[in-house]
């Protein structure tokens, strides 16, 4: 029999708490994006419905592109448009997003110590990377790995997971959704990744023209960096690929 109910448990109460906001304020200011109904908020634990459906995989690509470009162009025009990238947000529901920039710093030198990057040249060359993508209207981030997804059998999309958001330039957590279905499934040949972002780019901008201008080259700027970020997770939870594989679709090599 299937359970009708999943719960998730936490460190402690303020992760708990932390968790059950996101998830409102995604509720609210990320309509198009569809979430597991939360049904009992614990003190450090969150019980959803249960989702009877499949992970995402490569052939889903061009519908979660256009999902997440609709679900970000509507998050900056409810609330993030009083964003900037750079700067901690506190919403009106007193939700706090940190801010894009500090936290990866923090991730990049810890890949140097964990010896993922070669030296402190490849450091400084992806901290300019970070530097030059904190610019731009504001997104979120939300950690869209393919395990994050939801799919079920008449192709409704679900997204979970929602313990840590911060603010992202547009187009950062399409690059980590890119980036996960290659470590996991391998390859995607890069008209397939141009037709991805021209889906999130159109549903994006339907919200406001500004909004549908992330490039290929920032792309890949976001590629580069997710291949850095992820990369201790290589042989972990499914992901096949390692980070030099990534890099080498990102750069056209093989």
């Amino acid at each position: 029999m299937m359970p009708f109910q999943f719960t998730k448990h936490y460190e402690s109460p303020a992760k708990a708490t932390t968790a059950a906001r996101h998830y409102a304020w995604l509720a609210s200011h990320a309509k198009p994006l569809r979430q597991p109904a939360l049904t009992v908020v614990g003190p450090t634990s969150l019980t959803f419905e249960y989702i009877d459906g499949r992970h995402a995989r490569t052939q889903d690509l061009p519908r979660l592109a256009e999902l997440l470009g609709d679900v970000h162009g509507a998050a900056w025009a409810s609330d993030l448009h009083r964003a900037r990238l750079d700067k901690l947000y506190e919403f009106r529901d007193l939700t706090l997003f940190k801010d894009f920039r500090s936290c990866r710093e923090v991730a990049l030198h810890n890949r140097l110590e964990q010896g993922f990057l070669p030296d402190t040249s490849a450091l400084n060359a992806m901290l300019t990377l970070l530097e030059r993508s904190t610019e731009g209207p504001a997104a979120f981030y939300k950690d869209c790995n393919l395990r994050n997804f939801l799919i079920t059998e008449d192709g409704t999309i679900f997204s979970v997971d929602t313990d840590d958001l911060t603010l992202a330039p547009f187009g950062y957590d399409l690059a980590k959704l890119i980036t996960t279905l290659i470590m996991t499934h391998g390859p995607i040949h890069p008209p397939d990744i141009e037709a991805a972002l021209n889906s999130y780019n159109h549903a994006a901008a339907r919200h406001d023209a500004q909004l549908g201008a992330t490039s290929r080259e920032r792309l890949g700027d976001f590629l580069s960096l997710h291949a850095v970020l992820t990369a201790p997770y290589a042989g972990r939870h499914g992901y096949r690929y390692g980070w030099l594989r990534q890099r080498q679709q990102i750069q056209g090599t093989s």
